[in-house]
């Protein structure tokens, strides 16, 4: 335990675990809100069912690493976590009332008359886009360090729709690799569009944000960073290049490389995580407060570490073992 009290990479421990969930969150809980989206461009209820049912299994526990990354900002790092919400106070309201949303459309629109069934798509579809857009809006204000403006806002703005984009692309990238005949012919359609628009994003923000952010221009535009982080952008236009073409020529027979759409979309979502975390290190609130400034004490972070390891496991073999249980092509959604 005098280890433990007495180490300096404390900080760096807990930051890195809450990178890590806020990262897999944003992998597991993207498909199926990307889902969800996806869900207002067909018209077949057979269709719908299927794309609730290739998520239902899952998606409740994908939302527990979101659960997981506020808990340990709140404990790890109380000061951020205050000014954060302080800062996002409106977007993250509307984030907790679209997760009610889709928490109450989608267990009524499984007892709900058939009369009634397209309004509960339509609340599941608007909690999902609702919920996407905060997300991105959030991560909008936190890149330029939650500075006020026009110019600003409207940068905010575009990277809520840019995340509506990208889980829309693993959210299609995993009906391709869940379902089969039409649908899976129409989620591959959907993949190339989203993929553009995902693409055009990446793009956009990553000229935009060194004119708006001084403190990322000088982060970026510095030997050796410039090395790094037009490398991490040169592997992730291969990757979107590699994932178009890829699409072009599924499906396959006997659904060959059904798999490879969804783990590409991941490798792109790590890819920009990693970008990301490059360009805010050592800051936990973005120019203005380090991982070392807001950290309660050693003895607290001890104790929590101690109590994070124990769970970790156990959220990780759980969520292992649910995805080994429901592996393979979705089966038709059931309601007795």
């Amino acid at each position: 335990m005098t280890l433990l009290t007495n180490a300096s990479w404390l900080p760096l421990v807990f930051a890195g675990l809450i990178g890590l969930a806020v990262l897999v969150y944003a992998v597991l809980d993207g498909y199926d809100l990307g889902v969800g989206i996806l869900m207002k461009f067909t018209n077949d209820e057979t269709e719908r069912n299927k794309m609730i049912a290739s998520i239902g299994p899952f998606w409740d526990a994908n939302e527990t690493w979101l659960v997981l990354g506020i808990g340990l900002l709140l404990v790890a790092f109380p000061v951020a976590y205050s000014i954060v919400l302080r800062e996002l106070y409106m977007p993250f309201t509307v984030m907790l009332f679209s997760l009610m949303m889709r928490g109450v459309a989608f267990d009524f629109r499984t007892k709900a008359k058939t009369e009634y069934r397209e309004f509960w798509n339509n609340v599941f579809f608007y909690g999902s886009l609702l919920m996407s857009f905060s997300q991105g809006y959030i991560l909008g204000k936190y890149i330029i360090g939650f500075e006020t403006g026009l110019y600003q806002t409207l940068f905010a703005i575009f990277v809520g729709l840019s995340v509506v984009s990208a889980y829309s692309l693993i959210g299609a990238s995993w009906l391709i690799m869940k379902s089969e005949s039409f649908l899976q012919k129409k989620a591959i359609l959907w993949a190339r569009k989203a993929l553009f628009l995902t693409a055009l994003g990446i793009v956009i923000i990553s000229l935009i944000t060194p004119i708006i952010s001084l403190r990322i221009f000088n982060i970026w535009f510095v030997f050796p960073n410039v090395l790094l982080l037009g490398a991490i952008l040169f592997i992730t236009i291969a990757l979107i290049g590699a994932l178009q073409l890829l699409l072009r020529n599924l499906p396959q027979d006997q659904d060959k490389l059904c798999w490879l759409p969804f783990t590409t979309t991941i490798g792109i979502f790590i890819l920009c995580f990693h970008g990301l975390a490059y360009s805010f290190y050592p800051y936990i609130i973005p120019g203005r407060i380090s991982v070392y400034d807001t950290i309660t004490s050693n003895e607290s972070l001890a104790i929590m570490l101690i109590g994070a390891l124990i769970v970790l496991p156990f959220l990780i073999a759980y969520t292992a073992f649910a995805y080994k249980i429901f592996y393979g092509k979705t089966k038709d959604l059931s309601y007795n």
